[in-house]
């Protein structure tokens, strides 16, 4: 790729661009800038055309800070801690991952799964998701094997136990499974609703919480509309309009700083029909942290049923009752408290 280039005079051997440090880390270009001058870290050596490129121990120490931050931490704090400190600190952070998320899989067939992916034995981890999902059933396969093993798969790359393309494996791996898990869904004769589109904001690249959200949406008799990753805003209003479109629920991990989640959320909000809820779930602790108007935080997929009994219980009472106009607003879902 032309993002990995080993300069030749740098001292520090294999570097990564800044382009390809902001796609790995999910710390956006002015961020590292901003660092290396406030902070003196990251030092960035220069590529022969006078480009910054980033030796790899100083990505693996953004990547940790990355984590930190999302947590809660303050980069001012911990941007200028050697790496130790900052090992010893995630250690001690108890909210990196939802309470008790891990514990959901058995120990031991957690680390059979592990090693699966760092013997790069795709076979093998299919065949041994394969055989729990049969046993379990598609519901418990995404809350109780899917959640907590994309925690651990996580946690294992954050601690340099697998690496970035092992964690892509294994995404792809489970976006094959969902996808054929949701295909296989027989559908409902007259499904119950409501119709739901789902997608995630620009910058944000993961499908897995799309693919795991859908379903869950599909087995409540949801029909569905997956856009995919990283659609403008504008755009998932038009496609809400033109699907007569119900609900909007968006997937964030912790790649999107908290502004940017905030600022999106509070757009689309805006933009959308006010009959149209707008439902949002995934790691971003911002979305349990700031409650915003209009906007239905999920820390867990285990609490979507009940959810959309309460979306279909307003839209019957809703039908049920003629509306004047100043009362039209929409049978969205009702206010759920969020759990970590």
């Amino acid at each position: 790729m032309n993002d990995l280039r080993e300069p030749a005079k740098a001292p520090f051997g294999v570097t990564l661009s800044i382009a390809a440090v902001e796609r790995d880390t999910g710390l956006s270009k002015d961020t590292l800038r901003i660092w290396e001058r406030r902070y003196g870290f990251p030092t960035p050596g220069r590529d022969p055309a006078g480009e910054r490129c980033y030796p790899l121990d100083q990505i693996e120490k953004l990547r940790v800070i990355k984590r930190l931050m999302d947590a809660g931490h303050r980069p001012g704090r911990i941007v200028p801690l050697p790496i130790a400190q900052l090992r010893v600190l995630i250690e001690q952070t108890v909210d990196l991952a939802p309470h008790g998320a891990v514990a959901a899989l058995a120990s031991a067939d957690l680390r059979t799964h592990l090693q699966f992916i760092r013997q790069h034995d795709m076979a093998g981890l299919r065949a041994a998701l394969c055989r729990l999902q049969a046993r379990v059933g598609l519901s418990p396969f995404v809350n109780e094997v899917v959640a907590p093993l994309n925690v651990a798969v996580g946690e294992a790359w954050l601690h340099g136990d697998l690496q970035l393309w092992e964690e892509h494996l294994y995404t792809e791996t489970l976006q094959v499974l969902l996808r054929q898990a949701i295909a296989a869904v027989p559908p409902l004769p007259a499904p119950a609703g409501p119709r739901v589109l789902l997608t995630t904001f620009p910058g944000e690249p993961h499908t897995l919480g799309l693919l795991m959200a859908e379903a869950i949406l599909t087995l409540e008799g949801c029909p569905c509309i997956n856009l995919g990753t990283q659609t403008p805003p504008w755009d998932i209003v038009l496609a809400t309009r033109a699907c007569d479109i119900d609900i909007v629920a968006l997937s964030f991990t912790a790649c999107l700083n908290p502004n940017q989640v905030i600022e999106g959320l509070t757009e689309l909000r805006t933009k959308l029909h006010p009959r149209v809820a707008l439902w949002a779930g995934g790691g971003a602790p911002v979305l349990h942290r700031r409650r915003l108007p209009g906007v239905q935080p999920f820390a867990t997929l285990e609490t979507v049923p009940a959810a959309l009994t309460g979306w279909r219980e307003a839209a019957s009472s809703a039908a049920a009752t003629p509306a004047s106009p100043a009362t039209s607003a929409s049978p969205a879902a009702p206010s759920a408290t969020a759990t970590s």
